[in-house]
């Protein structure tokens, strides 16, 4: 078995540098706040190392920008890495806090050989703006210890792999501290050494625990790891390093999220109609927006836009630290719609779901109403105005049945008509209601031509009066 192993040697860098757009050098500091734990390579190319003190470097790099280091931060972007590398790869294992575990033998066949596989994720990991570096081995261990020290190597040669491995400090194996001190004073400061010992003298003269590493990292022991499957969800988060004061200064991090995920839903062929956004301040309660739209939709072109319409109207109470963009509603996709005869790649439905989204998006959720049957056979109350509905949404009047031709054009009250029509084309249909509210009607209704030559509705009251109520185009 094959084991490729990804490690993201400052994956919260990576991801301030894809939220804003910045140049500055920046840096990691542990929780206590005294120590660089992580540095940018601009900071790097003014003296700042990781493990130096921070008043240190400060003094090389006045304008440092400071990120507080964040477990639980850099647990969701390994995530987030991890859900994007299961596109390629099926048997991944998160290895916390920086690097992931991908079994890479059953790919190369697929991919045409293993150099292919390597380019692919050199090639993603390039397209997402992450640095990362890559080894190979045959266990688990042996592909994470050479890609943490910057050795790896496209090769699935055990021999090769072995030998990379023997010239590799002590400290390269993530020993415990006490087990270093101990190898040292007996002269042993390469894993070759650690490898020519036996086994028993390595377990009497230090532990077990450490001729278990040491047997994981040869593969003379087993080290499974399980398999880890994405959580059906979609959540990314864009921290900021300066705060953003307008809505204009979101648009960066709107479009790289929205864009990831239009890829996550092409990829599981899927839409959603809702999304939820989430604007952290700093002194201020976390504002939070809701975008639907009325239909399916997956395009990130189209999210942008309504997301600016929505922010447009919704000025920022106070500066933004961070902003989250979050899915947990998915709908199947449909079979989509071809283009038509002359060629237009439009759809009526599509440009009308377009519009509609637009408007509630500058107006408000609520702003828009539609037309919708009420059961009363009375045309003055046949009818009422309701939220509009989403587009997959469905809804059947109950109590009419199925109603004779009505005319789209309804006056709001019915127009004497000084003569009876000329000619009929249908009724009468009679109507007899509304003895309960007051407001009771006892109408004949006919479809009719005028001897204006007009097809209008009309109907003839209790007192054999004509009247005009509609009008057929």
């Amino acid at each position: 078995m094959l084991w490729l192993y990804v490690h993201f040697p400052h994956l919260l860098l990576d991801h301030i540098r894809r939220s804003q757009q910045t140049d500055g050098p920046l840096a990691v500091i542990d929780l206590t706040g005294q120590t660089v734990l992580q540095v940018c390579p601009e900071a790097n190319s003014l003296g700042v190392q990781p493990g130096m003190r921070l008043k240190t470097a400060l003094g090389l790099a006045p304008e440092l920008g400071i990120l507080n280091a964040a477990p639980q931060q850099e647990t969701a972007l390994l995530e987030n890495q991890a859900r994007w590398l299961y596109r390629f790869v099926a048997h991944i294992t998160p290895a916390p806090p920086d690097g992931l575990w991908a079994e890479v033998s059953s790919l190369q066949r697929l991919y045409g050989g293993l150099s292919a596989v390597w380019q692919t994720v050199e090639q993603a990991l390039s397209e997402r703006q992450l640095n990362a570096w890559l080894a190979l081995g045959h266990t688990p261990l042996a592909a994470q210890i050479l890609a943490q020290s910057g050795q790896g190597e496209c090769s699935a040669d055990k021999g090769h792999i072995l030998a990379s491995l023997q010239k590799l400090p002590l400290v390269a194996a993530h020993f415990d501290d006490k087990a270093c001190v101990r190898l040292h004073r007996l002269g042993l400061n390469t894993l070759g050494e650690i490898f020519t010992l036996p086994a028993q003298e390595l377990a009497r003269r230090l532990s077990p625990e450490l001729l278990a590493q040491v047997q994981r990292i040869q593969g003379t022991r087993p080290d499974p790891k399980s398999p880890w499957q994405p959580p059906r969800r979609f959540r990314q988060r864009a921290d900021f390093i300066h705060e953003v004061e307008h809505t204009q200064g979101l648009v960066f991090a709107l479009q790289r999220m929205l864009a990831e995920l239009e890829e996550d839903l092409c990829w599981h062929q899927q839409d959603t109609d809702t999304l939820n956004l989430e604007l952290r301040h700093r002194h201020e309660e976390t504002t939070r927006l809701a975008l639907r739209t009325t239909g399916p939709e997956h395009r990130a072109d189209h999210f942008l836009n309504l997301l600016r319409l929505q922010l447009d109207q919704h000025a920022l109470r106070a500066p933004v630290i961070s902003l989250i963009l979050s899915v947990k509603r998915f709908l199947g996709r449909g079979v989509p719609t071809g283009q038509d005869l002359l060629g237009d790649g439009q759809d009526l439905n599509e440009a009308w779901h377009t519009l509609v989204s637009r408007l509630q998006a500058r107006l408000g959720e609520n702003a828009l109403r539609q037309l919708s049957p009420r059961a009363d056979h009375r045309p003055e109350f046949a009818w009422t105005t309701s939220a509009l509905k989403p587009a997959n949404a469905r809804s059947t009047p109950s109590g009419l049945g199925t109603l004779p031709a009505r005319p789209l054009w309804l006056l709001p009250t019915p127009s004497p008509l000084p003569e009876p029509p000329a000619t009929w084309f249908a009724g009468p249909e009679r109507i007899s209601s509304g003895w309960w509210d007051g407001q009771r009607v006892h109408r004949d209704y006919y479809i009719a031509r005028l001897h204006s030559g007009q097809l209008a509705w009309v109907f003839r009251d209790v007192q054999d009066s004509w009247y005009i109520h509609g009008w057929f185009g």
